[in-house]
């Protein structure tokens, strides 16, 4: 039987042979609906009106897991052949890891309040296109696989962390291809060196070699630019509020005065109820119908926030993360009042988005150098690494481009000065 190949623009060719028993289940779950839906999910969600070549999607993301995962294995099994009972679990699981993804990845987690690895588990455990091909292959495999997605565990913790921890397949791959698709050229990762230090620790978890150092670093120090630079763009940030701000207010509003498809008006007004069906029917392309019809017919307050984000007419964001909470309140207090001034609904285009960062997670889950006599925390030998610890509060006021100019005289009384809004 010829073998499946996908050519992928960071991996080259992704070679999967029917013959292969393992492989020929991973064939047939590509094939399923489910991970097809994938196709119809961007991988950085609304990140492409910043980053015009950030196109890219789940799907293609979810193979390239695979691909690592897969190269991982095979690097490990070397030294370690017992690893190899656990080949269709690994496979499996770095191929559905994102199988339960919103609209919009990240960002439709946030506009719809779901989790994206309890959806990944309950659509492996009872989706019968996965957990048929899964059981087919070996009982219990689909429970195995769902409690890795859902939960980050399994009988092997080095398996386990080759799904998710603070260096796994899906890191490797989404750092690598979003730097790729966006343009950010630093992202770039000494990707061999990194595989080829992955090691067995004693007691069975996952490790590196001292002589990955450098490129473990150079990875940890990649994914905090990373998150400053694009995951946390202040533009997508904007887009991110306000598609929050139009779910909100669809919600708020009611089915007798927003229309919706009986599919959409699951995910607004009943989610708690929604069926594998109802989930999986939502993707990119439903939602962005959605927004469409809304910027067309919707409620002003419905209309306005969807317009923005189609015709790209951002609001503007100011890092304000400098302040206390108490003067980010205060100064969002006199930002919605000038806004309103302006003549401006002032709840549609003004608010604060704050979250707290933190690059490297010493102590939970931190990543270890075992060299064969000596097991060491990571950021025990490394002061870089310790200082990727320390924790940033980040924090953006959102306001409209009408008020910009008194918007920066506000910060220039608090001391704090403006950054320029991007125009990217």
């Amino acid at each position: 039987m010829k073998p499946r190949s996908y050519h992928d623009p960071l991996h080259g060719a992704i070679r999967l042979d029917r013959s292969d028993p393992v492989e020929a289940v991973l064939i047939e779950l590509i094939d399923s609906a489910p991970f097809q839906r994938l196709r119809r999910i961007r991988q950085l969600g609304p990140a492409f009106l910043t980053f015009h070549g950030a196109e890219s999607s789940r799907f293609t993301h979810s193979l390239g897991v695979l691909h690592l995962a897969r190269q991982a294995l095979r690097l490990l099994e070397t030294d370690h052949p017992q690893l190899s009972q656990h080949r269709i679990a690994l496979l499996s699981a770095a191929l559905l890891h994102d199988i339960g993804h919103a609209p919009l990845s990240h960002s439709g987690e946030e506009m719809y309040g779901l989790r994206h690895e309890t959806w990944s588990g309950r659509l492996v455990r009872d989706h019968p296109q996965l957990r048929d091909r899964l059981e087919g292959h070996t009982p219990g495999l689909a429970e195995e696989v769902a409690v890795l997605l859902e939960h980050g565990r399994h009988g092997s913790a080095a398996i386990a962390a080759l799904v998710s921890s603070q260096l796994d397949c899906d890191r490797l791959d989404y750092l690598l291809r979003d730097s790729y698709s966006t343009g950010a050229t630093y992202g770039q990762l000494d990707l061999e060196r990194i595989l080829a230090a992955l090691t067995l620790a004693p007691d069975g978890s996952l490790a590196l070699h001292p002589k990955g150092q450098a490129a473990v670093e150079h990875y940890l120090v990649v994914r905090q630019l990373m998150y400053r630079t694009v995951y946390n763009h202040r533009l997508n940030v904007v887009c991110n509020w306000l598609l929050r701000r139009a779910i909100q207010v669809a919600r708020s509003l009611g089915p007798a005065r927003v229309w919706a498809d009986a599919t959409m008006a699951r995910w607004l007004w009943e989610p708690e109820g929604l069926t594998l069906d109802q989930f999986l029917a939502n993707d990119d392309l439903r939602t962005g119908y959605h927004l469409l019809r809304w910027r067309e017919e919707g409620d002003p307050d419905l209309a306005d926030p969807c317009r923005r984000l189609l015709d790209r007419q951002l609001l503007r964001a100011v890092d304000v993360g400098e302040l206390s909470s108490t003067e980010r309140l205060e100064l969002l207090a006199r930002t919605r009042g000038l806004a309103e001034a302006a003549g401006l609904a002032a709840e549609g285009c003004c608010g604060l988005h704050q979250r707290q960062s933190r690059g490297y997670l010493a102590y939970k889950g931190g990543l270890r150098l075992w060299d064969g006599v000596r097991l060491q925390a990571l950021e025990q030998r490394s002061t870089l690494v310790r200082s990727l610890s320390e924790r940033v509060e980040m924090a953006w006021l959102i306001h409209p481009v009408e008020v910009t100019d008194a918007v920066k005289r506000l910060l220039a009384e608090s001391g704090l000065q403006a950054h320029r809004p991007s125009q990217a």
